[in-house]
């Protein structure tokens, strides 16, 4: 193959990678905009709803062409897994793109989200069938897979050390969040000095909300380990609703639940201004 050969076969992997990556990110806001503005109605009124992934789909699934915008999240967020993978295979944007680290946190996300786009669709083809949620919630799936878990030798053990990781993984990204590492992969010379101090607020507030729901839920697993009980795993909804059994009670969950909102609105300000 001629060189020139090879630099149009890169520049247009680059292109379906682009448009992989711009795609998945504004579906990964979508899910955090209306997990959060579900979260709010709990806050401040006691909605039944689920403040988690299946709440969100079922909450789209309702709108009109809902079963359009399904299918459309899900592609979306099998372009993001994509993105990642080509990430772990060929290396990221930036000089340490190909470390080895960077490309085990590559693939890591991508199991991520090769999973959550696998539960959006298997959503969406159950609700053009009529076929149901297709899937359970996220606190029952998070007992699920705990009991499961602890059935295995050194089962304690391993939800433990699951739930200290959950915990270091919701502490490192509330901590690059207000160190604002996230300007690394923006193309900050694009932006107005406005439009720069907004995606800050969204990316702090909101990357700091997304860690501690992340080191929260962590907590709850290392809980469960400890006490040798599922039913004290919890999934994103239930502990949404924890932070509303708080001393500062809804105000907090209000809060947090701002905070996913601004995440979302941060996931859109990536898809238009991130490296990729």
């Amino acid at each position: 193959m001629t060189t020139l050969g090879v630099g149009r076969g890169r520049a247009a992997r680059g292109s379906v990678t682009e448009g992989a990556a711009r795609a998945g990110l504004t579906a990964r806001g979508v899910i955090y905009l209306l997990v959060g503005a579900l979260a709010l109605q709990i806050a401040f009124g006691g909605s039944s709803e689920q403040a988690d992934r299946q709440g969100a789909l079922a909450e789209i699934s309702e709108k009109p062409l809902g079963s359009v915008m399904l299918w459309a999240l899900g592609i979306g967020l099998v372009g993001m897994a994509l993105w990642r993978l080509s990430e772990a295979v060929f290396g990221a944007v930036g000089p340490d793109g190909r470390k080895t680290t960077k490309r085990l946190a590559s693939a890591a996300r991508f199991v991520f989200y090769a999973f959550v786009a696998y539960s959006v669709l298997t959503f969406a083809a159950g609700d053009n069938s009529g076929g149901g949620s297709g899937g359970g919630s996220s606190d029952e799936q998070s007992r699920d897979v705990t009991a499961r878990a602890l059935e295995l030798p050194g089962g304690q053990w391993l939800v433990g050390a699951a739930g200290v990781g959950v915990i270091v993984a919701g502490v490192w990204i509330a901590v690059r969040a207000l160190m604002r590492s996230y300007h690394k992969h923006l193309r900050l010379g694009e932006m107005s000095r406005r439009t720069r101090r907004a995606v800050d607020l969204t990316g702090m507030v909101g990357g700091a909300a997304r860690g501690l729901v992340f080191a929260v839920a962590g907590g709850f697993a290392v809980h469960a380990a400890v006490a040798y009980e599922p039913d004290r795993a919890k999934g994103l909804d239930d502990t949404l609703r924890s932070f509303a059994e708080a001393p500062a009670g809804p105000a907090l969950l209000a809060c947090v639940a701002a905070g996913l909102v601004l995440f979302g609105l941060f996931s859109f300000a990536m898809a238009r201004w991130r490296r990729v």
